[in-house]
């Protein structure tokens, strides 16, 4: 009961600091104010904005993972390998995303895919941050065994 409890929390806070982090992004890029006119349906740049933002989040979910396998946690599996892949799709998601918010000339809502570019950088970050940390972690078990020999 009480194991669940933390994991509904973290869940909770972390889709908190995932929205704020969103808004500072929209913010710090001057496309907070929603546009005059909102535009529905599918536009190329939101299209752009989603598959980036996919591809952000399957980097995060991959570097996780990586990071939990060079901790020993899950398997022993190929977790060097995830861990660069984590941080290279981050990259690619990161800089789409920030490429698309520096060309949208209108803020959310019209259909320059603001929010799916903001939050293609957020998770790109993130996704680079784990697979980083995953890839410093695999390197020190990797020297500790070599030393252990």
């Amino acid at each position: 009961m009480k194991r669940t409890f933390v994991l509904i929390l973290a869940a909770v806070a972390a889709v908190a600091v995932f929205g704020w982090l969103v808004h500072m992004v929209l913010v710090a890029a001057h496309l907070s104010e929603p546009a005059p006119t909102t535009v529905y349906g599918m536009t190329p740049r939101r299209l752009w904005a989603t598959a980036v933002s996919v591809l952000a989040l399957v980097a995060v979910i991959i570097g996780g993972l990586a990071l939990l396998q060079s901790a020993g946690r899950v398997g022993t599996g190929i977790g060097r390998m995830a861990a660069m892949v984590a941080t290279m799709a981050g990259l690619i998601a990161a800089v789409n995303g920030g490429l698309n918010l520096a060309i949208a000339t209108g803020g959310p809502g019209s259909g320059n895919g603001v929010i799916g570019g903001a939050a293609a950088l957020v998770l790109g970050l993130t996704a680079m941050a784990l697979g980083g940390l995953a890839l410093a972690r695999s390197r020190r078990r990797v020297g500790a065994a070599r030393v252990g020999d």
